[in-house]
């Protein structure tokens, strides 16, 4: 099924992509933003129950507020998937059957269950799914898949005050995925053990968490997530035989330390500034317009994921016992 408009981009003639966004609240809005302002994109509408959240996107951007997940789905090529993680399987089966490529927030979904009929409907509709690992897209991971060669260690810190938003899952599926799935794309290794720890403190699920990840090429991960922390952090730490390299996600910069004979030598990181959010946005809108395989895609985000319900699954039994 193809629905595409044409634009003019880089001078050339290109498929202009009928884009929504289901839900538009704190991350969404910035979905739809992007999709209006992005070369090869239009805006056509978005689901969102909120009348106030509803409104306020379509007075700016002068889109449509569809009444259902189907009539949105209809009307676009491609739309982002950005309502709560427990309801990401149901909108994206209804998306998948009107046809529609997806940008599904992470994580893909609450259960390999559901991941995998994400996945499988999606093959049988012959639709793309990326899943919205963002910091893949940030200039600092760009930096990091070029500099990491066959790393020992790494260790990531990602800390956020509480937010009542996002805790229909635990802090290991809200934030420790993030860096679960930094932490295969730079190792690129199987994992042999996981060991984790996780503590309750204002939600019904885990909102400290720590991960202990060892691969089989011997690299150890050691990933620690807070949702009740006072600061905002989200930062690396990668070991390996020629140095190591100390990066800041957040801020976009950081150092490495390099062997220079029997001495060390800090260099500062020369990272590119840029909006992770967009450039991921950007980069799904290629996919589809090339029909490519994403960077983070729906078996990427599913393998993720089990990973993260593993941690989490250890995570609970502890507190039984």
């Amino acid at each position: 099924m193809t629905r595409f408009t044409y634009s003019l981009i880089n001078n050339v003639m290109e498929p202009s992509l009928k884009c929504g966004v289901a839900g538009v609240g704190y991350l969404g809005k910035h979905h739809a933003r992007l999709y209006h302002s992005l070369e090869g994109a239009t805006l056509v509408g978005i689901f969102e129950p909120s009348d106030d959240a509803a409104n306020a996107v379509c007075a700016e951007y002068g889109c449509t507020r569809f009444s259902s997940i189907e009539e949105l789905g209809i009307a676009c090529d491609a739309v982002s998937v950005v309502c709560p993680t427990d309801r990401h399987a149901e909108v994206s089966l209804t998306l998948v059957e009107q046809g529609c490529h997806l940008l599904v927030e992470k994580p893909l979904c609450v259960s390999s269950v559901e991941a995998e009929s994400i996945l499988t409907q999606a093959k049988a509709a012959n639709v793309m799914v990326q899943v919205g690992h963002i910091e893949h897209y940030n200039p600092v991971m760009t930096f990091l898949e070029k500099e990491v060669d066959h790393p020992k260690y790494l260790t990531v810190e990602r800390l956020a005050p509480f937010q009542p938003r996002g805790t229909e899952v635990g802090v290991v599926l809200d934030l420790m995925i993030h860096d679960i799935g930094i932490a295969m794309a730079l190792v690129d290794s199987s994992i042999e053990r996981i060991d984790s720890i996780g503590v309750r403190v204002l939600s019904p699920t885990e909102d400290i968490a720590n991960a202990r990840i060892k691969f089989a090429n011997g690299c150890v991960a050691n990933l620690s997530a807070s949702r009740v922390s006072e600061k905002k952090a989200r930062e690396i730490r990668v070991f390996q035989d020629s140095g190591y390299l100390s990066l800041d996600f957040m801020n976009q910069k950081g150092h490495l330390i390099k062997k220079s004979g029997p001495s060390l030598e800090r260099h500062e990181v020369p990272v590119e500034q840029g909006e992770p959010l967009a450039l991921e946005l950007e980069s799904f809108l290629s996919c589809v317009r090339e029909t490519k395989t994403p960077k983070t895609d729906g078996s990427f985000g599913k393998s993720a994921l089990e990973v993260a319900l593993t941690i989490t699954r250890q995570i609970q039994s502890s507190w039984i016992s």
